[in-house]
């Protein structure tokens, strides 16, 4: 009878209404009903930090476990040159392949290294690719000094240009593969500063050069590195670059 008592006030909930224009629910909770749903929340509150910990555990162990790259866009290079007792300069590029790159990804694990691009793994580059790179004046710290050559020319020009070479290897580890039957599709020399602002401030002439090649690449695995190597007329490399997945 007693018990039969007690789960009564546990359940029982008081209501009163009041008029429709001032309308007020209270609802009055026993005691012990309190102290109820008190350890309710509670233990609530454990399961869902216990949760959340394995949640967070999980998450932390698939990330150590693998990181994904992305390539849209192709394969960017960069890099500083300069030419002996000459200018410093810029090299600027990317890799392309129609749209190859841009659904490419590279997923890093404990187990090794795949690509893929969608739901499909990918082991070697198309059979073709698009090298495309800018070249012009460029200073920063990496400029080697001039101290001791303060009259050296500070500017390219279409001769420093026409007697540098370009070669591009395929490289594996520290294995270099010449490329074979690159194909120029693209050269171009462009004015940075326009011939007549240059002669009314009186200004040095100030060039850009693009160049596009065809690289053929059947066969080649992705995780092979295109280089890049401009040499001048002594065989002096002026400046490297590798485009690397």
């Amino acid at each position: 009878m007693l018990k039969e008592q007690q789960q009564s006030e546990l359940s029982r909930i008081r209501v009163s209404f009041a008029g429709a224009a001032d309308f007020k629910a209270k609802i009055k909770i026993p005691a012990r009903g309190k102290e109820f749903l008190m350890r309710l929340l509670l233990h609530a509150t454990r399961w869902a930090a216990a949760l959340l910990i394995v949640c967070i555990t999980l998450a932390l162990a698939v990330a150590r476990d693998k990181s994904v790259w992305s390539y849209e866009g192709g394969l960017f290079v960069i890099t500083n040159g300069s030419l002996p007792k000459g200018p410093c300069f810029r090299l600027a590029g990317r890799v392309t392949s129609g749209d190859f790159f841009d659904s490419l990804k590279r997923i890093d694990k404990e187990s090794g290294t795949i690509f893929r691009r969608g739901s499909e793994n990918v082991e070697n580059f198309p059979d073709q690719l698009t090298l495309s790179f800018l070249v012009r004046d460029h200073y920063d710290q990496t400029c080697p000094p001039r101290e001791g050559n303060p009259g050296a020319p500070k500017y390219l020009t279409r001769t420093m240009m026409s007697s540098l070479h370009l070669y591009l290897y395929w490289k594996r580890g520290v294995e270099l593969r010449p490329v074979e039957n690159v194909e120029r599709k693209y050269f171009a020399v462009r004015q940075i500063i326009p011939q007549a602002a240059a002669q009314v401030h009186d200004l040095p002439e100030r060039l850009e050069w693009a160049y596009e090649y065809v690289v053929p690449s059947a066969g080649v695995p992705l995780t092979d590195s295109l280089v890049l190597v401009l040499r001048d007329d002594d065989n002096h490399i002026v400046a490297r670059v590798a485009a690397r997945l």
